[in-house]
């Protein structure tokens, strides 16, 4: 095995060693930035919805209650807008979602699925926690959800949710009287669910994954083409010259042209000793031709 294999071998190892330790941390930390990313959405979304519900309380509800009617105005309704807000995000991003889903809502479209009661029963058995954030499969792929909870702190909403009699006609009318009512203060009904898709913010880290590693590995080809030019140029190249002068003088060509020799390096070293020794031979050789002679 000569030199340059040698010296190849130790530089794929070496490569490959730089190149796995390389892809492992680049690949978590593009993992962990995409799940960051997803959190950035689903909170966006949230902070989204609460503040159409906010407005909607705020400046749509005080106005709209100054009409003189007795109809149920669903654009007074701080759910309804929030819902009405999203579905138009879903136009353009359909697989992104909001929902207020309640165990026993008014509206029949905000029922709990199943996947959803458990949110909902999980916020009741642990009132002191505020947030849950998971991850769930859907047809469409992983989805990442972001979930906070629907507790009754105001006695307003008791107005059109305690019971069916004292519930404004317009609400029962509507909605009937054998659901969305019982409520009571402090008691967590329901929960604000938004659900992001995971796949574009993985499929893209992925992407950057694999472009980071192609650009990594062109380096890496780069560098050790240069790196056995100048192997092949500094070191393989003067060590034959003086392996192939070394064995002319051990073959007793002393007479042939010494190294010509540059540089302070262990190379220009070894070709001056190469050198010295092929002047001591021919020294040694004259001496030795000159006492025979006698």
């Amino acid at each position: 095995m000569n030199l340059r294999v040698k010296f190849n071998l130790m530089l794929v190892v070496t490569s490959a060693i730089g190149l796995a330790v390389a892809g492992t941390v680049s690949h978590q930390l593009l993992q962990k930035h995409a799940e960051e990313e997803v959190l950035e959405l689903a909170t966006l979304m949230m902070d989204s919805a609460l503040a159409v519900r906010s407005y909607t309380v705020e400046e749509i509800k005080p106005l709209l209650q100054k009409l003189d009617t007795e109809e149920f105005i669903p654009q007074t309704v701080p759910a309804y807008a929030a819902s009405q807000y999203v579905a138009k995000l879903q136009e353009k991003h359909p697989d992104y979602n909001y929902k207020e889903a309640t165990i026993n809502p008014t509206n029949p479209a905000n029922r709990a699925t199943d996947w959803e009661t458990d949110i909902v029963t999980w916020f009741r058995n642990h009132p002191d926690k505020q947030l849950i954030t998971g991850q769930r499969n859907t047809p469409v792929g992983s989805s990442f959800y972001f979930s906070k909870p629907i507790t009754i702190k105001n006695e307003g909403c008791l107005a059109c949710h305690d019971t069916p009699e004292t519930a404004p006609e317009a609400v029962t009318s509507r909605y009937g009287t054998s659901n969305g009512f019982g409520w009571k203060m402090g008691e967590t009904v329901g929960a604000q669910i938004v659900s992001v898709p995971q796949s574009l913010p993985y499929q893209r880290a992925q992407n950057e994954f694999y472009l980071f590693m192609g650009v990594l590995v062109g380096i890496f080809l780069v560098i050790g083409l240069v790196l056995n030019i100048l192997l092949n140029q500094f070191v393989i190249k003067p060590i034959i010259q003086i392996a192939t002068h070394a064995d002319e003088v051990s073959m007793g060509t002393l007479e042939s042209e010494e190294l010509v020799v540059k540089g302070k390096d262990e190379l220009s070293m070894l070709g001056r000793a190469i050198n010295r020794m092929q002047r001591s031979l021919g020294s040694a050789m004259t001496m030795l031709n000159e006492t025979i002679d006698k």
